[in-house]
């Protein structure tokens, strides 16, 4: 699956790049993640992509004529066109649903946004998806990008060395938290592993883990199972 990352600040990106399971999954040829400087495209002796919004107000926004020009000349940097999807704080959030869509595509451009925002003819005119992170407003697009890219690598296959994993996170199964885990020792500072989980009866640790599921969902988060 490919990225293509269309920000201000690449260099954001290059530390995040080289961490865990990502960095394995684009060594291994799984993912590919492509990153463009929109500055690239812009024109004038000091290279601007940024203007005063007309009616006044606070800040600058992100002009038209360097992003439709990155975003048109990325599209035709590879054979399969992306879909592309911004990221902004008025878009549909991001969720397990909108993560399993966005991982059936081949190829995503992820356009970050910075200052106060794109010109809305940006939005009008190139018709992206647009994905908020969540209700709350960070300084650019990036860090929402990294979690877009985050959370679909989950669902590329070969990824994950288990391809069980995925199945079993929260709000991929029935909307629902997932149980709690345990790992070695078994006692730790007085608090014990469950009994059913040593058992080794997988059907009762099945039934056990379905009612912990449920448990924890109701009470961190009823609205799921509304």
């Amino acid at each position: 699956m490919r990225f293509d990352i269309l920000t201000l600040f690449p260099g954001l990106f290059e530390s995040y790049l080289q961490q865990s399971l990502l960095k394995k999954a684009i060594d291994a040829g799984l993912v590919d993640i492509q990153r463009w400087n929109i500055r690239d495209w812009a024109t004038g002796v000091h290279k601007s992509v940024d203007d005063k919004p007309y009616g006044g107000g606070p800040g600058m926004l992100i002009t038209c004529e360097p992003t439709f020009d990155c975003v048109e000349a990325v599209q035709k940097a590879a054979p399969q066109p992306g879909r592309l999807i911004m990221l902004s704080p008025q878009g549909r959030q991001l969720d397990q649903q909108l993560v399993s869509e966005l991982a059936e595509e081949e190829r995503l451009l992820l356009l970050c946004g910075r200052y106060e925002g794109f010109d809305d003819r940006i939005r009008e005119g190139l018709q992206p998806l647009e994905v908020s992170a969540g209700d709350f407003i960070c300084n650019g697009g990036e860090v929402p990008a990294m979690l877009v890219i985050d959370a679909v690598i989950r669902l590329v296959p070969d990824v994950l060395g288990d391809e069980t994993s995925s199945k079993y996170d929260s709000f991929s199964d029935s909307a629902r938290l997932e149980y709690p885990q345990y790992t070695r020792p078994r006692e730790f500072r007085g608090m014990k592993v469950p009994d059913v989980l040593l058992s080794g009866n997988h059907q009762e640790i099945a039934r056990w883990r379905e009612q912990e599921s449920l448990k924890r969902t109701q009470e961190r988060r009823s609205d799921l199972l509304d």
